[in-house]
């Protein structure tokens, strides 16, 4: 197949001889004369490389780059100009564009700044190609038992990195990583069901940080030794889409990563509260039965997360002025960015910010959204897009010149689910995909971890509910009843509350402004 052109020039049709060269050299070349045109092919059509006029009538050059890059921030383009100005030029590159020409451009100069720019993409490709399948054999080795939570960490991080190093290989490539990541994820499933539950003993010596004890780790010392902190929970964030947040940070900040294990079930009701109250789901019932009510929906169990909080830090004898603020709609995150201020004056100040759960939920709602993410790399490309012009990305900008700590996790990931599995129990069971509670449960054993000891788990029931089954790798619970109605809606959709690498490991950074 053709590397693919498309050149944008309202003088166009004076480049003819230009087009029918690199016809001739074999590329596929697109011409349009505005960069309206431009923008919506690029949303529609794929190409390699763009040649974007700088001057031209309506939406100029440097305007049409910046549309570009929010729709494929990873497509090389070219500007061209008659103008030899300064500030043109920086301007166009502080943009991050691939090359710059002056006009007048003759044929065998396009050739060759096409070459260049394409020709770098191929060889890197081929060269993390090459390396991949080097380590291929290593990496499948390692998934086994053991290997201990400190090595499925360092598995995750190569899978993930691989994942995004590998985004633009040849389909069966990638087709060989999302197998060996599966075949890591079963491994993993295996691992948590067999050592999971030694890591909750409150003496458990060699156990990760889990969700109740990330505070006591992660922020508490940095308050006892005076520094002001501000604690960011960004719900259902991964590994791989911190790492494209990271990339818009670095200016900003110096940025250290650590990673931590959620607790299961991989839910915002339980692993969420168990970060903001320092407890085990079940403790929380225990000691603030009135703070605890189970329920069915994901936002009925998080009401009281301020409240918890300040309740864990008196625990800890530590001062309960704390700044706590949820974050649901774009404009609440821009009310919070212009009064920053307001957040650095307390000891702690704790922001949890919802959209990249929300995005996760509309994506399995909206046929749109999964035609416009309709694999992981998309998923991660239009995160991306929206973090770049999100008022999150304004907060961080705000506290990057403040005197502060900022400390950024999540409080679980989410799985691409793409295996479906009959579950069977009675009809009080609840609802979730990648979770369930209830009575009799029952579903395939190489699909399900089963709990039918809760309390051993440090997990609450109420009755009639008597046990708990977790998903392993992607797949998800359907029940007989209207089985491939439900099996159809909910295949290919973004899922969590079970047991996989995605879900359960997850990054903690530490954030100190540069300035």
């Amino acid at each position: 197949m053709p590397n693919r052109i498309l050149w944008a020039d309202d003088e166009i049709d004076q480049l003819k001889a230009h087009i029918i060269f690199l016809e001739g050299k074999g590329f596929e070349v697109k011409p349009v004369t505005n960069g309206e045109d431009a923008v919506s092919l690029i949303r529609d059509e794929t190409f390699d490389i763009v040649f974007l006029d700088e001057q031209m009538p309506g939406m100029d050059g440097l305007a049409t780059l910046e549309q570009i890059q929010s729709v494929n921030n990873n497509l090389p383009v070219v500007m061209i100009t008659k103008s030899e100005e300064e500030s043109i030029m920086e301007d166009a590159i502080g943009n991050k564009i691939a090359d710059y020409l002056i006009k007048p451009v003759n044929p065998n100069q396009i050739l060759l700044t096409t070459k260049r720019i394409l020709d770098k993409r191929r060889i890197e490709n081929e060269k993390a190609a090459q390396s991949y399948l080097r380590n291929f054999n290593e990496l499948s080795n390692r998934f086994n038992e053991q290997t201990d939570w400190k090595g499925w960490i360092d598995i995750y991080k190569t899978l993930t990195h691989w994942e995004m190093n590998l985004e633009s290989s040849d389909e069966g490539l990638q087709q060989v990583l999302v197998d060996q990541f599966q075949q890591a994820n079963q491994a993993f499933g295996r691992f948590i069901k067999y050592e999971y539950k030694s890591w909750l003993n409150d003496d458990a010596e060699g156990a990760p940080i889990l969700s109740p004890n990330l505070l006591e780790k992660k922020v508490f010392p940095r308050l006892r030794d005076d520094e002001t902190v501000v604690f960011v929970l960004i719900d259902c964030m991964r590994y791989d889409q911190w790492l494209l947040f990271q990339e818009s940070l670095n200016d900003f900040f110096s940025i250290e990563t650590d990673f931590y294990y959620s607790i299961l079930p991989t839910a915002t009701p339980y692993s969420r509260n168990s970060i903001f109250a320092g407890l085990y789901p079940l403790e929380i019932k225990q000691r603030h039965p009135q703070l605890w009510e189970m329920g069915q929906d994901e936002t009925s169990l998080n009401r009281h997360e301020e409240e918890l909080l300040k309740l864990y830090m008196a625990r800890h004898h530590l001062a309960s002025q704390v700044k706590y603020e949820k974050i649901i709609q774009p404009e609440d995150g821009n009310k919070v960015a212009d009064k920053i201020s307001n957040y650095t004056q307390n000891p702690l100040s704790a922001i949890v910010y919802n959209f990249v759960d929300t995005l996760v939920h509309s994506r399995s709602d909206s046929e749109v959204l999964k035609q416009l993410a309709p694999d992981e790399a998309a998923f991660r490309s239009l995160t991306r897009t929206w973090f770049q012009h999100s008022s999150l990305l304004r907060i961080f900008k705000e506290l990057a010149d403040e005197d502060v700590t900022v400390v950024v996790t999540s409080d679980h990931g989410s799985v691409r689910s793409m295996k479906d599995t009959k579950v069977f129990g009675d009809r009080d069971a609840a609802t979730n995909l990648r979770y369930k509670y209830g009575r009799n449960l029952k579903a395939e054993d190489n699909a399900a971890i089963f709990i039918d000891k809760p309390e051993d788990y440090r997990l609450p029931v109420k009755g009639p509910a008597n046990s708990y089954i977790f998903a392993k790798e992607d797949y998800y619970f359907v029940y007989p009843n209207n089985y491939n109605k439900f099996q159809n809606r909910y295949r290919d959709t973004f899922q969590h509350g079970g047991a996989s690498m995605e879900e359960m490991i997850l990054p903690v950074a530490v954030l100190k402004p540069r300035s």
